[in-house]
């Protein structure tokens, strides 16, 4: 069975960076990806292919995107296995994730977050936000909406030292029920 992926895109469709949906999927069926298909306009494209190295795909992608798109677009790869472990993880308790008003969002990073990353994201809790790394995930508990939190994508990054993109868990939720 050919394996499936979610590549996670970022810087697309925000901002300036505005691609149609059917472009994107012409892009990745010439890189000789099978049943491309994108989910929601913000970036997430799954596909089939027989290769087994993630870094290899993110690296293909990234490539092409760049050089037909004319800026960098930073490619987080999940197979669907992983997606679904990613979804049943449970960072915190399901009481505060169902209180009116918090959201919990997931950040992908191409590598596993250094114990002195981890040390640094925890200095960002608050009463509003609260963070947990898992893998290469990051998981953010807003309590309130993400536009009051203090904390920025630029300050995660920085102190992550990478790249990452976010995405709401319940759109991570949705894709790992359809595709997992």
């Amino acid at each position: 069975m050919v394996p499936k992926y979610v590549a996670f895109l970022r810087a697309i469709n925000v901002g300036s960076h505005l691609v149609k949906m059917d472009h994107l999927r012409q892009l990745f069926e010439a890189l000789g990806f099978a049943n491309v298909e994108t989910f929601i306009a913000s970036g997430n494209v799954i596909f089939d292919s027989t290769s087994k190295s993630t870094k290899t795909l993110e690296r293909k992608i990234e490539s092409l995107l760049e050089e037909t798109l004319g800026y960098r677009v930073a490619t987080f790869i999940r197979s669907t296995s992983e997606l679904a472990s990613i979804v049943n993880y449970k960072p915190f308790e399901e009481s505060e994730l169902n209180e009116d008003g918090n959201a919990l969002y997931i950040i992908f990073t191409a590598d596993e977050l250094s114990t002195e990353s981890k040390r640094k994201l925890r200095t960002f809790r608050s009463e509003v936000d609260d963070f947990h790394a898992n893998g290469r995930e990051v998981y953010w508990l807003s309590r309130k909406k993400i536009s009051e939190s203090k904390v920025s994508g630029a300050q995660l990054e920085r102190t992550m030292g990478m790249p990452g993109t976010m995405r709401n868990a319940n759109t991570v939720k949705r894709l790992a029920a359809k595709y997992s």
